[in-house]
């Protein structure tokens, strides 16, 4: 057996079972795929997928195991070369960041200059995405870390870690009848008073949209949900228009920035919420990105983040 035959049979459950996909990924024969991964079975002798004719239909229960091995050795062997770069070339390399709008649009703008100015040769990118697609990335290393609200934490195989707690504000028209309430009459805003106006807010897999819906539930309080958007830039644009009342992530709201709202806060309408950062376990991480991690929490100190990772056993 080698690594070669670890990496088809790898990148085959990759691409849910799709053996010319796997081959194209990996730049090689849809024969070559199959012929290697039939060698590997022979040499185990157990089957590793299930089939159905030529084509393969999932892993058996055998296969779900060498699958589980297979992947820790590659992750190793990943984990290696990260190593050799890592000494070779300590302060240049490749970062993808799989993040929501939100930290794309509030968060890393406050961070990404610094590192920048510490590392100009590590080239940046930034992947948006939903949280379950966010976390995928990172278990599937298509991205070196995602930042997100919701999922990450609740997702096997990702270590997480906190970056800042925040909690919900709801923005309205300056002319909106909620604008003109005094600040100690605001800050005890009622569920009961926003379900009398539309609201426009954060689809479900994003910002909180668990903790609002829980709370109108729990309430009794039937709210008027009219328009449900992926991003605060959205929601807000679509309540300076006049669709309804937004209720958005208090990052995204800013008094300077946002002249044309009222912000209200709703912390203790919907609670309070802690954006973490993930990795995937086990995964070798570059002295840049403990860098980069500093500077998104300042707590996140290297030992910190060393004791949180706590590589697996092989």
């Amino acid at each position: 057996m080698n690594l070669q035959q670890f990496r088809f049979v790898r990148e085959t459950i990759r691409q849910n079972f799709n053996l010319t996909d796997a081959a194209r990924a990996l730049y090689t024969s849809q024969p070559g795929v199959s012929k290697a991964i039939i060698e590997l079975e022979d040499e185990l002798g157990i089957k590793i997928f299930e089939r159905h004719g030529k084509r393969l239909k999932g892993l058996t229960r055998p296969g779900e195991a060498v699958a589980q091995v297979i992947d820790r050795i590659m992750r190793e062997v990943d984990n290696l070369r990260r190593v050799s770069d890592d000494f070779a070339r300590h302060d240049e390399g490749a970062l993808v960041i799989g993040c929501t709008h939100a930290q794309a649009r509030y968060l890393l703008p406050k961070v990404i200059p610094s590192f920048r100015e510490r590392f100009p040769k590590v080239h940046m990118s930034l992947a948006e995405g939903s949280p379950p697609t966010l976390a995928q990335m990172v278990l599937h290393e298509q991205a070196d870390l995602a930042i997100a609200t919701e999922t990450l934490a609740l997702t096997p195989g990702l270590i997480t870690l906190p970056v800042y707690s925040w909690q919900h504000t709801v923005v309205v028209r300056p002319d909106h009848p909620l604008a003109d309430l005094p600040s100690n009459r605001a800050e005890a805003l009622s569920l009961q008073e926003l379900a009398k106006y539309p609201i426009v807010t954060y689809d479900h897999a994003f910002s909180g949209r668990t903790s609002i819906d829980e709370a109108f539930e729990k309430a009794g309080v039937e709210p008027d949900i009219v328009l449900a958007a992926l991003d605060a830039d959205v929601i807000k644009t679509y309540v300076d228009v006049g669709l309804g009342i937004g209720i958005i992530a208090g990052i995204a709201f800013d008094p300077r920035r946002d002249k044309g709202l009222v912000g209200l806060p709703a912390g203790h309408l919907f609670g309070t919420h802690q954006t973490r950062v993930a990795v995937k376990e086990g995964a070798f991480m570059r002295d840049y990105l403990y860098v980069l991690l500093e500077m998104l929490n300042p707590e996140l100190e290297r030992d910190v983040v060393e004791a949180a990772l706590e590589p697996n056993e092989f």
